[in-house]
């Protein structure tokens, strides 16, 4: 099986007032942390930026993975999906599935990705999804059965609905209480870093 990973790294970071995918964690930033754990699990890893791309993109030059360019990274996330799938398929037309991530959460491990990539072998069903906050979530996987949904999403949408509107027995959630922490603002990023120096 193929399995290539997709992070969504495009955004202006607005709310934090800098950009998040710099941010220390763990002695580095939170971006090329997320590279670093994608990596460990798939070569075929595409990294989407937009928002200050070039400067993001020094920090993962060294790395494996692949960087594309969103233009169109304001008009919104679906934006974003689409421009990391296409390059995907482009760079591997034979990948069976796309695991989705964000840069965001310090809770997202090597390991993590890999329970969900073991449960869709498993289990043979095309989504794949964190489930947190009463709600689904990334990281999130897709088989290629649902990847001309995601080619279809309108550019300010995510791809939550694709995951609710599946029938139950084409999706298979794992439980990821810690997916609901992220880095949005700056109290966000000094609560995660006072609770990590406890």
């Amino acid at each position: 099986m193929e399995i290539g990973i997709i992070i969504l790294a495009a955004g202006s970071s607005s709310r934090m007032g800098q950009s998040k995918q710099l941010l220390q964690v763990d002695q580095q930033p939170l971006l090329l942390r997320a590279v670093s754990q994608a990596l460990s699990i798939s070569k075929s890893t595409v990294v989407v930026l937009g928002s200050d791309a070039q400067l993001h993109h020094e920090i993962i030059n060294k790395t494996a993975s692949i960087s594309v360019v969103n233009k169109d990274w304001e008009k919104g996330i679906g934006s974003s999906i689409k421009a990391g799938l296409m390059h995907l398929l482009k760079i591997i037309p034979e990948i069976n599935a796309a695991l989705f991530m964000v840069c965001d959460h310090p809770h997202v491990t090597a390991l993590y990705l890999q329970q969900i990539i073991e449960a869709y072998n498993k289990l043979s069903k095309p989504i794949i999804a964190s489930w947190y906050q009463h709600t689904p979530g990334v990281p999130v996987l897709f088989d290629k059965t649902e990847f001309p949904k995601l080619l279809n999403l309108p550019d300010n949408e995510g791809a939550k609905k694709i995951i609710m509107q599946a029938l139950q027995d084409k999706k298979h959630f794992i439980e990821f209480p810690e997916g609901a922490i992220d880095i949005d603002t700056p109290d966000d990023y000094l609560n995660y870093i006072g609770r990590r120096d406890k």
